[in-house]
């Protein structure tokens, strides 16, 4: 347990000996004055008193809660403030033990209960597009919630879930028979084995998909043509199916490389062409629950509610002509997770310009009994703006690539690490890898720091200071701990027990104490920006210890040195810890 938490326990005992709820006796952190904490639970209890008929001032119930509580070996001083507020400084010997605990596992305390298992849902590219910098969010967001999860102990199952259905694929399939109408693929008399090496590769793809796009936007008949091939493959004919399989397999591979750059990876490639053959009997099912209706052609499935505030419109199942839709597909998905994985919890990290479509999916799935409300969850994000406001785009107005904003961040980085004259000794490798690591902190700390529902300004420039609250100034204070300890490593110094005797050494510890409160909450809010604010007021509390407590100073005694190198040590694991979870990868130096 953590220091509060214990404190909580202790002060929850003094209430329910007084006759109290033990719940008010939750501790909290001081929103002012010098004490850490406080206990507001005084006022709550004298007003519950007052309904059982009882008169009691909350300065009473304050002063009686005090003096049991005066000689606890957790507590150093109480005071009562206002009407009743307990504000509590922990005493030396609880710093001590709580700095001891850290020290032997500064990511102590993070625990999840019932374990669960969790997908998240949180790709969305793609097949033959390159990443833009519309997949930024949902990436970085979806892999930190993914990676606090499974911290907190969670079987967690990552799904980039693919768009590889539709008329996108019609367009491709149909522009690739203009250019070579002779590939076997387009031949309906054959009935041998596909070639296995694809006949297209990314940069092809990416050429067709525009071109085709452009023509049929331009001619009806180039896209009846389209429409024609995407009814054809979604009816199985076998070369297109491969070409397919060709696709999806070509775009993986190059969607793995732009992911991985981002520092992002998927335990699945699902995509919505592998539930299309479960579409048929999910219809099925849904026909015979009673769920379905015809409406001017179309299938149905009504989902409003009497309580509803605002119009919910009908999950479209099949359209007039018989086409599968985007509803469809999305229940298709749930109805495969829940046969393949049968998790606890769906996440889906998805634009929050997507509510109402997964308001209507979630509501059908659980008319259909496959999950319960509460197991289906979408977590909505707003959106990265230029400096006009609107989101963010190259200076022609097009979408820029994802791979280019990543090197537009690398190199602000350069540039930054230049002024500052960061790494001017190292080798041009070394530098650069500084840059990849510093641009890519910058980039995601910039977007994860935010609420998830915040837009936010793209401000390359802000993100890459090494001043404030960004990416480079925790994998600054990071490097800068990991200097101290191999300076003290090349000093044969030694470390120690923790004995937190400085004010600054006391403030480190119990910003220390607060990692497992902070995990919890930004995994029980799937709220990245929580732990966010974590490392940063550690890596805060850390510069205030190492201005006012000298580690390696000559006149430092040795045993303040190797408890001091002990809270350094703690530090810079507990930091590393909170970086991973969010992505951030830590540099040897700088």
């Amino acid at each position: 347990m953590s220091l509060q938490s214990r404190l909580s326990a202790a002060f929850g005992e003094a209430f329910a000996a007084l006759g109290h709820d033990a719940a008010f006796g939750s501790v909290v952190d001081s929103s002012k004055g010098d004490a850490p904490y406080q206990c507001n639970g005084a006022m709550a209890a004298a007003g519950a008193a007052k309904k059982r008929g009882e008169k009691l001032n909350p300065r009473e119930v304050a002063t009686q809660v005090s003096e049991r509580l005066k000689d606890h070996p957790l507590v150093a001083s109480l005071e009562i403030a206002g009407p009743g507020f307990l504000n509590i400084v922990p005493s030396q010997a609880a710093l001590a033990e709580t700095a001891q605990l850290i020290a032997e596992n500064p990511a102590r305390g993070i625990e999840a209960g019932a374990e669960l298992t969790i997908v998240i849902d949180y790709g969305g590219a793609n097949v033959a597009k390159p990443m833009h910098v519309g997949h930024l969010r949902s990436a970085v967001i979806g892999e930190a919630i993914k990676r606090l999860m499974r911290a907190r102990g969670h079987t967690v199952i990552g799904d980039a879930h693919l768009g590889d259905w539709g008329l996108q694929m019609g367009h491709l399939i149909s522009e690739l028979e203009i250019e070579q109408p002779s590939l076997v693929y387009f031949d309906v008399d054959y009935d041998g084995s596909y070639p296995d090496v694809p006949p297209v590769t990314m940069d092809d793809l990416a050429r067709l998909y525009p071109q085709a796009s452009n023509a049929a936007k331009a001619d009806e008949a180039r896209m009846e043509r389209s429409r024609v091939a995407t009814a054809e493959l979604q009816s199985g004919r076998r070369g297109y199916r491969a070409l397919l399989d060709h696709f999806i397999a070509v775009s993986i591979a190059a969607l793995k490389e732009g992911y991985g750059r981002l520092g992002v990876e998927f335990d699945l490639w699902n995509g919505e062409a592998c539930v299309d053959p479960l579409i048929p009997d999910m219809v099925e099912d849904l026909r015979e629950k009673g769920l379905t209706e015809e409406d001017g052609g179309a299938l149905i499935i009504r989902v409003e509610r009497d309580d509803d505030k605002k119009d919910v419109p009908p999950v479209m199942l099949l359209a007039s002509t018989g086409a599968v839709l985007y509803h469809t597909t999305d229940l298709a998905t749930l109805v495969d997770r829940k046969a393949e994985i049968d998790p606890d919890l769906v996440l889906y990290v998805v634009d929050q310009r997507q509510a109402l479509h997964f308001e209507q999916v979630f509501r059908a799935a659980a008319l259909a009994e496959w999950f319960r409300l509460d197991q289906l969850e979408h977590l909505g994000f707003g959106t990265m703006n230029g400096k006009d406001g609107k989101p963010f785009r190259t200076r022609d107005g097009g979408v820029l690539r994802l791979e280019d904003l990543m090197e537009m961040m690398q190199s602000a980085a350069e540039k930054r690490l230049a002024e500052s004259g960061i790494g001017a000794d190292f080798d041009a490798e070394e530098r650069g890898e500084i840059a990849r690591l510093v641009g890519l902190a910058a980039l995601k700390f910039a977007d994860l720091q935010n609420a998830r529902l915040t837009n936010y300004v793209f401000d390359p420039d802000r993100f890459t200071a090494f001043e404030g609250k960004t990416g480079p100034y925790l994998l600054y204070a990071a490097v800068r701990i990991k200097s101290i300890l191999r300076k003290a490593e090349d000093m044969g110094e030694a470390f120690g027990s923790i004995i937190p005797e400085n004010e600054a050494e006391a403030t480190l510890v119990l910003a220390l104490d607060a990692y497992p409160k902070a995990i919890a909450l930004a995994a029980e809010k799937r709220a990245p920006h929580i732990l966010c604010d974590h490392v940063y007021s550690l890596a805060q509390a850390f510069s205030r210890f190492y201005t006012n407590c000298p580690i390696l100073a000559d006149d430092t005694p040795d045993d303040v040195r190797a408890s001091r190198l002990s809270l350094a040590k703690a530090t810079l694991e507990q930091l590393e810890h909170g970086l991973e979870i969010i992505g951030l990868e830590v540099p040897e130096r700088m």
